[in-house]
């Protein structure tokens, strides 16, 4: 293989009603000096992870893409999507096992933190499809598998409605597109902190933050991470659309979904319901005792189930 509704909001999930008109902007980013702070939290993440990985670059109709990439040269080709309003990095680390036995490609999203271009595109048509197609031609794969975080997975969910034949199998953990949580909730438990800490540099009601979207298990590390993109980017306010049973109906490939009992933001009890419905080959639906961000622990039990969905589907 050559390489080459109040809309959801994630960081996950900063909520919609944090306001202020980013279109036509030239960057997502407050100030050059707070760009440089977060693609140098970037940098310091990806010395974190113990495996190899390349970096490269592929154009694309929305504009430039950069890409990681780990695992075997000879390994099945996998996707995996950040989450929204976030770093690729921290996502490529949850999925850290995978890059042992597959290929993995993690693209910087495009209009999110990270190095691709600042273009924000439509999560509402094809556009994140055809973003996808392109990544996917420059690389030389007709087809593959796909793992997507929170917006990550809400972008395999638009994939999945305008190109299902690209998908050979999916895993979706806590994913946007499907239903969302207790809009009263976020904003009391994460608007109105928010507010507070970009206001006033309020470290407890960024602990507040952190403890209610991790269910208290966010590493300082990332902590620290989106108290400086809460301060330094313009947040993404729109999510991939709430898909729809008829959108999905030609999707025939192997899904399996987490959710989290605790996520304020894509709760297990809210999505069950609705993935069964919209979702034809739902073959897992794994509601865990975690908030938004899973815990170590939580992620060593997702990552054995995914190795072994991928496996048996792959």
């Amino acid at each position: 293989m050559k390489e080459r509704d109040l809309h959801e909001q994630d960081m996950s999930g900063q909520i919609e009603w944090e306001m202020g008109d980013h279109m036509g902007k030239e960057t997502i980013y407050k100030s050059e000096q707070g760009k440089a702070r977060i693609q140098q939290h970037y940098e310091d993440y990806l010395q974190t992870l113990d495996f190899q990985v390349e970096r490269r670059y592929i154009d694309t109709r929305f504009g430039k893409t950069h890409l990681l990439v780990a695992g075997p040269a000879d390994g099945k080709p996998l996707f995996v999507f950040q989450g929204g309003n976030c770093i690729n990095p921290m996502t490529m680390s949850w999925f850290a096992p995978l890059a042992k036995e597959y290929r993995v490609y993690a693209p910087d999203t495009i209009g999110h933190p990270g190095f691709s271009a600042e273009t924000r595109i439509s999560g509402e048509d094809h556009s994140y499809a055809c973003w996808i197609s392109d990544l996917m031609d420059e690389l030389e794969i007709e087809k593959c598998a796909f793992v997507g975080p929170s917006f990550g997975g809400g972008i395999i969910l638009r994939l999945a409605a305008f190109m299902p034949e690209k998908i050979d199998c999916a895993v979706l953990v806590s994913p946007a597109g499907i239903k969302m949580g207790s809009k009263g909730r976020m904003i009391k438990d994460i608007l109105v902190p928010m507010m507070f800490y970009k206001a006033a540099g309020s470290e407890k009601s960024l602990d507040r933050i952190a403890d209610i979207m991790s269910s208290g298990s966010m590493k300082k590390m990332d902590r620290e991470i989106i108290g400086d993109v809460f301060k330094h980017v313009k947040l993404e306010q729109d999510m991939p659309k709430l898909s729809e049973k008829q959108e999905l109906q030609h999707y025939s490939a192997a899904t399996m979904v987490f959710a989290g009992e605790e996520d304020i933001f894509f709760p297990a009890g809210r999505l069950k319901e609705k993935a069964e419905e919209i979702i034809p080959h739902l073959v897992s639906f794994r509601g865990l005792e975690m908030g938004h961000f899973p815990s170590r622990e939580r992620l060593r039990e997702i990552n054995d189930e995914i190795v072994g969905f991928l496996r048996e589907q792959y």
